[in-house]
């Protein structure tokens, strides 16, 4: 599989947050990363031409800063997830289906993918999401509801689950 980077410019734009400063990518495809500054996992954004008027990168920022002030659970925006394998593909899918509000643990996610021994690989994948908030992997929790890692650091988890009323 040919990966967007390949066959298309990403562009990037940075957009604020009460939890942060955040990069946003697109590639021709759409929406492809959103990390907040320091996040693991996080690809060098200077590769990446700065386009802030980007279509895509303008419509994430507003849907972004619409979810902050709690007026929309819900993203409407085209998403390139691509640049993860199949298995990382299936997990990002997964977690798009987790509702607003909701948790679900590693446990549960790699029952729904029928690889109920594939927890850690699940942890692993949501680990690598490349876009936080808008494939919402901070709604996902250990065994037993236990708060477990964030690429974007545990207090950012935190407060997003108290956004979402979920903590």
């Amino acid at each position: 599989m040919t990966s967007p980077a390949a066959t298309a410019p990403i562009v990037r734009a940075t957009c604020t947050s009460p939890l942060g400063n955040m990069t946003l990518a697109a590639s021709a495809q759409g929406l492809c990363g959103v990390w907040f500054d320091g996040q693991a996992h996080q690809p060098d954004p200077q590769q990446w031409a700065l386009e802030p008027t980007h279509p895509v990168l303008q419509a994430a920022a507003t849907q972004l800063r619409a979810y902050f002030a709690a007026q929309t659970a819900r993203f409407d925006l085209p998403l390139d997830l691509s640049l993860g394998t199949a298995f990382q593909q299936s997990v990002w899918e997964r977690l798009r289906a987790i509702p607003y509000g909701v948790t679900q643990s590693y446990g549960e996610i790699a029952r729904y993918l029928a690889q109920p021994a594939a927890s850690r690989a699940v942890g692993a994948a949501v680990g690598r999401n490349p876009l936080s908030i808008i494939v919402p992997c901070h709604r996902v929790v250990g065994s037993k509801g236990a708060l477990t890692g964030y690429a974007g650091g545990l207090e950012r988890k935190i407060a997003l689950l108290q956004l979402e009323k979920a903590l």
